[in-house]
């Protein structure tokens, strides 16, 4: 329903593989994990890139129709790729999850400017409609001044999984490339009707509601909020950064000098 980076231009991935291949040197290992690997597009330009460097490659996929697409165009590499279903319980090697932390489920947030709301979903006459009940839940930002009538996120789901890695992950490194805001950011006044939103067929729109089961839901991540569960759970954040620079710091800048026109616009 939207186009990611590493379909748009194969120098994604091997801009990727530069940092990837300096992570599987630095932890010695061999093995690399990707999460929710969409048409296998990320996955073939690694694994092209990095060679023999990589003995395994596994994918984590939940989606049965994807996995047969990653299937079909990941077969010169056959004898590397493997699928799992779920991580087991101790593993070493490097992850990578790009566009994954956006499509975990949120919980909505609603303030009326007295107390705040849990967004929740009912059915009347017939028909899907918003339901607002009272809630504990909070934004985590304790600075920040909300408006009445703000609705915002919070990402209780993608914390988890935060925490279960650095729960298993016995060596190795995790690498997170999405779209999302540091905490001052993401909960600023001016963002009062927070990051939800949807995609079908390459269109946008705010209804989450209209068409369910039929097109993707997404928010914005908060990195503040992931980079704190990480280091809770006991992980070192490495960094963080813009997408832009991190692929210009990779040696996006040398790879297009050295590709056509077409691909260099792309």
């Amino acid at each position: 329903d939207f186009v990611t980076a590493p379909e748009l231009s194969p120098l994604f991935g091997q801009a990727l593989a530069a940092q990837l291949r300096q992570a599987l040197d630095a932890t010695g290992t061999d093995e690399l994990w990707e999460f929710g690997a969409g048409s296998g597009a990320l996955a073939a330009q690694l694994l092209g890139a990095l060679g023999d460097r990589v003995r395994r490659y596994r994918i984590v996929e939940v989606s049965g129709g994807l996995r047969a697409r990653q299937s079909t165009r990941l077969q010169p590499w056959a004898d590397r790729v493997e699928w799992v279903d779920a991580l087991p319980d101790r593993f070493s090697g490097v992850l990578v999850g790009n566009e994954v932390l956006d499509a975990m489920p949120v919980q909505l947030l609603a303030y009326d400017g007295q107390q705040w709301f849990e967004r929740g979903v009912a059915l009347r006459d017939g028909w899907l409609a918003h339901e607002d009940r009272p809630t504990a839940l909070r934004p985590p930002a304790e600075r920040s001044v909300f408006l009445p009538g703000a609705v915002t996120e919070i990402h209780a789901q993608a914390e988890a999984f935060v925490r279960t890695l650095a729960e298993r992950l016995q060596r190795g490194a995790a690498f997170f490339i999405d779209y999302g805001f540091p905490e001052h950011e993401y909960y600023h006044p001016q963002r009062h009707g927070g990051t939800l939103m949807c995609h079908r067929a390459h269109q946008a729109d705010t209804d989450a509601l209209a068409d369910p089961g039929c097109k993707d839901i997404t928010a914005h991540v908060n990195f503040s909020a992931v980079a704190l569960a990480a280091q809770d759970a006991g992980l070192q954040v490495l960094g963080y950064t813009s997408q832009g620079r991190f692929l210009i710091n990779c040696g996006l800048p040398q790879l297009m000098a050295a590709a056509d026109v077409r691909a260099q616009a792309a």
